[in-house]
């Protein structure tokens, strides 16, 4: 049967944003190993199905009329519980092995692969009570969990394990294990089928901005090209009194204060956004990544942060300098978190704390980062292109929190992709600059510095405020097969 439950409330990973996340769906397998006492597997099931009630979690599982207890211990439990998860394979984000017993290793992996799914697989297993080791409430479930993995890695089924080796289902530690799990989910599926949007040519004075379609398109992401001349010629065939011109200028001008920005600044802007939105639409694209300079200023005569920081709150990240890769990180995080990502430079040190740098960037970031964020020129870029073609940077600074950062890269050299992700936080030490701008604490951030340099990564990354780079790490690792290195895990 296929049992939906309601969410008792709000998501954890869509805390603080307003961000919908969709309902998540899991593939259950209940282990049994005959000479095990039943009511151990009876209970057990019933803890998973009222956690799954609380968290919010459709699942997929056999019922008691299907196998004995619901669970799967033979060949013919393996079949069936393989059909049911083929039949809704499309809803299917991940499986949960749940070991109430020793379980009966090879009709779980058995049940793996006769379903054909390649999803995440999160192995549990039930502790034994020292005052309950008689035949009546024996579990083994330590061992069982042993044999389940060696099953799973001989059958090739990559899988995920809990913080402690045994955990109770109903337990706060397990219910933290199964919320990162989700996130690990989120993160493999979505990559696997995002379609992104590079927007102009990259710099030609940016490299480091360099990536290969083809090793994004063999893991399942696709970059979809528009020329810059294209969006700014249906742009200028817009006129400002096009009214999805002027409600895209009242939706500038809710979102920051755009006091110092003149008229015709903010309709090339919305000229612009309206015409991206179309694209996008056309071509079902979740992500961009843009040239911001210098055409833009040269031949549109406008700055276009303010509509990447729209689109990235609106979680539709946007990076700037065409920096596709970049955009994939700001993706995977704002995956795994729910939450909004930025894209930032690793700019400069602050004062002689090693373990503190200031972040930085024109002012693309969301509004997540920006609290109160104001609207001028890009002071940096005006000094060559001129104050009055740069209109369109947020300034701003982002107050202290949680911080996970990541950095995806394309490796032409070896064809593999690598990635590094770690955690710190926000602090609110006092600084005085221009722009979009953040002092980070990053725990042993020189030898951080030392593997970026040393293994020719980015000058740029993606921020998020949260605190996600186990299930990132886990994400990209174990079910994509990129090389990750996750800093001070």
């Amino acid at each position: 049967m296929w049992t939906n439950f309601e969410p008792s409330g709000e998501s954890q990973a869509g805390k603080g944003n307003g961000a919908t996340m969709a309902k998540e769906v899991l593939a259950v397998i209940v282990g049994n190993r005959d000479f095990f006492p039943d009511v151990l597997v009876a209970e057990a099931r019933k803890d998973l199905l009222k956690l799954f009630a609380d968290v919010g979690i459709e699942v997929v599982i056999l019922s008691p009329e299907e196998t004995k207890l619901g669970a799967v211990e033979t060949w013919q439990d393996a079949k069936r519980c393989g059909e049911l998860f083929k039949k809704h394979a499309e809803s299917i984000s991940g499986i949960l092995v749940c070991l109430p017993n020793f379980g009966d290793e090879k009709a779980v992996a058995d049940s793996i692969r006769l379903s054909g799914l390649k999803v995440p697989i999160l192995v549990q297993a039930s502790p034994d009570d020292l005052d309950q080791f008689g035949l009546d409430r024996r579990r083994d479930s330590f061992c069982g969990k042993i044999s389940v993995c060696n099953n799973l890695r001989q059958y090739g089924l990559p899988y995920t394990l809990t913080h402690d080796h045994t955990v109770a289902v109903l337990s706060e530690s397990f219910r933290n294990d199964l919320l990162r799990f989700l996130e690990v989910c989120r993160v493999s599926r979505g990559l696997r089928q995002v379609r992104i949007g590079a927007v102009g040519a990259r710099p030609n004075a940016f490299n480091t901005t360099r990536y290969s379609e083809k090793l994004l398109e063999k893991s399942g992401i696709s970059v979809n090209t528009v020329d810059l001349s294209e969006i700014f010629g249906r742009a200028n065939g817009l006129a400002n009194d096009d009214s999805r011109v002027l409600r895209r200028v009242d939706q500038i001008k809710s979102y920051a204060d755009t006091s110092a920005a003149p008229a015709e600044a903010l309709l090339k802007m919305a000229r612009f956004a309206t015409v991206l939105d179309e694209w996008m639409d056309e071509l079902g694209l979740e992500a961009t990544a843009i040239q911001c300079w210098n055409s833009l200023q040269k031949n549109f005569g406008v700055n276009v942060c303010t509509i990447m920081s729209m689109m990235s709150e609106r979680m539709l990240p946007s990076a700037c300098e065409v920096d596709i890769a970049g955009v994939v990180s700001m993706y995977a995080l704002q995956l795994a978190s729910g939450r909004p990502s930025a894209l930032v430079d690793w700019n400069n040190n602050y004062g002689n704390d090693p373990d503190k740098c200031v972040l930085f960037h024109c002012g693309n970031w969301a509004k997540e980062f920006l609290p109160d964020p104001r609207m001028g020129s890009a002071e940096i870029l005006g000094t060559t292109l001129g104050p009055e073609n740069t209109i369109g940077a947020l300034a701003g600074r982002t107050p202290s929190g949680p911080l996970t950062y990541a950095r995806i890269s394309t490796d032409d050299l070896t064809g593999t992709i690598r990635a590094f992700v770690g955690e710190g936080v926000f602090t609110d030490d006092p600084l005085s600059t221009i722009g979009a701008k953040a002092v980070v604490q990053i725990p042993q951030l020189r030898l951080l510095m030392q593997h970026i340099c040393k293994n020719g990564f980015e000058h740029h990354a993606a921020m998020n405020r949260s605190h996600c780079a186990s299930s990132v790490a886990e994400a990209l690792s174990n079910y994509l097969g990129w090389d990750v290195y996750h800093h001070a895990a």
